[in-house]
């Protein structure tokens, strides 16, 4: 491995890490990213796309297949989550905001491919890199997507990748159709009538509508989807109250769904609205649900898998064994506009806080020249027509 370029890896890494730029809020990490391209060499930058988003284009020196183009895609957005990495050198230097996802590794990764290819003289083709902002729950593909993304910046293929905690560090884990699940947030809103809470007769109460709501949503996924299609309904926030002596006016439930078949996603949907507004007539509330999808299923296309599988394994271990997640990743959202991939490289094991989106999640920079590898191999047997 050339360690010199592991260590510049690592370095730029360590800035984003200790620099977060929180869901559509990434100026400082796109100028970080413009800075780097810039540095390489690189003179075809589009900056300020669908908010904060990058697209560098890369132009292939060799003769032959020169109008094949590719995709290769990282997004670069922070979480709204107070990092607790105490003793860390590089922890976040903004209060409330931290990459406990990653993505500062995403970001470096696709930076190194860009750097991996500049400096091979050997591939014909254009190359768009694509960082993308906005991708925790933000809108940034579909932003982008509507921006006229492929439009602007043709792609025959696109190709990207998620650090996977509990993976062992730098392997490849190809998968053979879904990836992650498609997920909707929803809301549900219950409202009565408020009394004192001593004389509930006078009330109608919407507490006790949220709560057999909470506990019969579970039924959705349980009676109602096929289990083999998968299927999620999380609860997460409740709000309503404002004093333990009053029996409150409204009730609010909000909280994710998550399915891997499209028709488990339409049963879900159904469900909650049946079960929002049963419980509220049999409650005397009234019930209003509102439900947003944010992405959906990732789902690789079969060509395009192949040669994610043949790029990984010339570069790092491979795994064609691993099942998909019920976790969401915007990149869907690519996937339905061009063929393409998404692959997972392990980030070693998920535990003292390691896993994602956890307070002490910190990014394995060994596995960024993998990471960069593969992005860079992916692009050129894309190029050739593997």
């Amino acid at each position: 491995m050339d360690t010199a370029f592991a260590d510049t890896l690592t370095a730029w890494r360590r800035h984003l890490h200790a620099h977060p730029g929180l869901t559509l809020q990434e100026g400082d990490t796109a100028a970080f990213v413009v800075a780097k391209l810039r540095e390489m060499g690189v003179e075809e930058i589009t900056a300020g796309f669908a908010g904060h988003g990058v697209v560098a284009t890369l132009r292939g020196r060799a003769g032959g297949g020169g109008n094949r183009s590719v995709g290769l895609r990282g997004d670069m957005d922070a979480l709204p989550i107070q990092e607790m990495n105490e003793g860390l050198p590089h922890r976040s230097t903004i209060p409330g905001v931290m990459h406990a996802c990653g993505h500062d590794g995403h970001t470096t990764a696709l930076l190194g491919a860009a750097r991996l290819l500049l400096a091979d003289k050997g591939w014909s083709g254009t190359v768009h890199l694509v960082f993308q902002p906005a991708e925790e729950g933000g809108g940034g593909a579909i932003g982008m997507v509507r921006e006229g993304l492929f439009r602007r910046f043709p792609m025959d293929r696109i190709f990207g990748w998620h650090n996977w905690p509990g993976l062992p560090a730098g392997t490849i884990a190809v998968h053979d159709k879904a990836v992650m699940a498609a997920g909707a947030r929803f809301d549900i809103t219950f409202d009565g009538h408020a009394s004192h809470a001593a004389l509930p007769h006078l009330s109608r109460d919407p507490m006790v509508a949220a709560g057999h709501c909470i506990v019969a949503l579970q039924s959705v996924v349980g009676r109602n989807v096929d289990p083999l299609a998968g299927g999620v309904v999380s609860v997460t926030i409740v709000e309503g109250g404002e004093a333990q002596n009053q029996i409150p006016a409204r009730v609010v439930l909000k909280g994710t769904a998550r399915w891997l078949a499209d028709s488990a996603g339409v049963t879900i949907k159904e469900g909650l609205h049946r079960v929002a507004h049963g419980i509220a007539a049999t409650c005397g509330v009234e019930a209003a649900v509102n439900w947003k999808q944010g992405v959906e299923v990732t789902a690789n296309h079969p060509a395009e898998r192949e040669l994610a599988a043949a790029a990984a394994a010339a570069v790092a271990p491979l795994r064609r064994d691993v099942p998909p997640a019920m976790t969401g990743e915007d990149f869907s959202w690519f996937l339905k506009e061009v063929p393409g991939a998404f692959v997972w490289i392990g980030n070693g094991p998920a535990e003292h806080g390691r896993e994602l989106h956890n307070p002490r999640y910190d990014f394995n920079d060994e596995i960024l020249p993998v990471a960069s590898g593969f992005l860079a191999e992916v692009a050129k047997r894309a190029l050739a027509g593997d």
